[in-house]
């Protein structure tokens, strides 16, 4: 999904997302029109997650981390990571996870 990527070296779920491209790349997967990818500088590490969050909250995604504290941090805390990209593969493949199970459908 994100490999083929420039800048974009995915190993773990904490340094590898430090610099907003991770996220960026995830997202310019589901909604490329929205991220315009080959732009973006590792450096810019504040414009890459409010890019990256705002995108994909329009597209219906819960930001579950904060800008702010992303850009303070070396090495974010891999289990928040974990959890935001669970929910963005989950969002864009649709997967419901959480709340009152839906009734199965009938089998014809």
């Amino acid at each position: 999904m994100c490999s083929d990527k420039e800048n974009v070296s995915i190993t773990n779920f904490s340094s590898s997302w430090n610099d907003g491209m991770a996220f960026c790349a995830l997202f310019h997967h589901f909604i490329p029109n929205q991220i315009p990818f080959s732009t973006l500088d590792p450096k810019n590490r504040e414009y890459n997650f409010r890019l990256a969050f705002t995108e994909g909250e329009k597209a219906g995604v819960t930001a579950l981390l904060d800008v702010e504290d992303m850009v303070e941090m070396k090495n974010p805390c891999w289990m928040s990571v974990m959890t935001y990209v669970s929910l963005i593969y989950n969002h864009f493949n649709g997967i419901r996870v959480g709340g009152p199970r839906l009734p199965e459908m009938p089998s014809e």
